[in-house]
């Protein structure tokens, strides 16, 4: 029984071994010419401004659970859309209702200012 386990140990073994040896290699032959401009903390292009941990206002949560919710809305459309064929009226009955609820989510969210910024 042990016996079948000797070839996924040799794997972990030499998926390790490879990627120590990589490592190694790569800190061999790479420059080491530290600079201070290099070191500092890079973000899209937009210099870094204040402290990391700054609190974000609330509707920047709320924005993105809505885009969630409004994004997740395309993973079960999909498969619908593969399927259209076999679902039939049926199925474009449901999607047709479900496509309604979101969009009352959307402007109920919209009306209650959750989608403005100022």
């Amino acid at each position: 029984m042990p016996t079948n386990y000797i070839g996924i140990g040799l794997f972990i073994l030499v998926g390790i071994g490879f990627t120590g040896a990589t490592f190694l290699v790569a800190r061999l032959i790479r420059p080491n010419n530290p600079n201070p401009i290099k070191l500092q903390v890079y973000e899209s292009g937009v210099a870094h401004v204040g402290d990391a941990r700054d609190r974000f206002h609330i509707r920047y949560y709320v924005l993105a659970m809505l885009y969630l919710v409004f994004d997740l809305e395309v993973v079960f459309l999909y498969p619908w859309a593969v399927q259209y064929d076999q679902l039939g009226l049926f199925g474009l009955c449901e999607m047709v209702i479900f496509v309604a609820i979101l969009l009352i989510g959307y402007f109920y969210a919209w009306k209650k200012g959750a989608l403005d910024w100022v």
